[in-house]
């Protein structure tokens, strides 16, 4: 068995990274690896913005995050496969976020999408470019289905 496979998906377009958690499924289930599911919130209260939300806001947040990853993972994979799933809701900056939670639980694969239509495609959004510039173990890029490199397939 090799070490987990981590998962990066953006919970506020739904269904948007399905491709990419069934792709991380089928990898993590080929070595019959723990798939872990990541979604980042943006870290508002440290900034000036900060000071414009409701206390608690940020709680309500992480709780909403966490009860959308869930309903995206069992539409997308099942109820079953979604309680073997370790589900992680962090804060702050995307990539720095994934990048620290594949060191702590020292991952040996993280899966990551790429979302840029048409001519974009040739290039990684800033997370996905610097997940990979920065990883110390794999990452597997998932390109989106209108990609000119092929679609992804289910």
């Amino acid at each position: 068995m090799t070490r987990s496979v981590l998962c990066a998906v953006d919970i506020s377009n739904p269904g948007q990274d399905d491709h990419v958690l069934k792709m991380a499924h089928r990898l993590a289930d080929l070595d019959g690896a723990q798939l872990d599911v990541i979604t980042v919130l943006p870290d508002f209260g440290k900034s000036v913005v900060g000071g414009f939300f409701e206390k608690g806001h940020h709680d309500k947040a992480v709780e909403a995050a966490r009860a959308a990853m869930n309903k995206q993972i069992t539409a997308c994979l099942g109820a079953d496969i979604n309680t073997a799933v370790r589900h992680v809701v962090a804060t702050g900056s995307a990539y720095e976020e994934v990048l620290k939670l594949a060191k702590e639980s020292d991952c040996g694969l993280i899966v990551i999408g790429a979302h840029k239509p048409g001519i974009a495609d040739f290039f990684l959004g800033p997370n996905a470019a610097r997940i990979v510039r920065h990883s110390t173990c794999n990452v597997f890029v998932v390109r989106a289905r209108n990609s000119p490199f092929g679609p992804a397939t289910d």
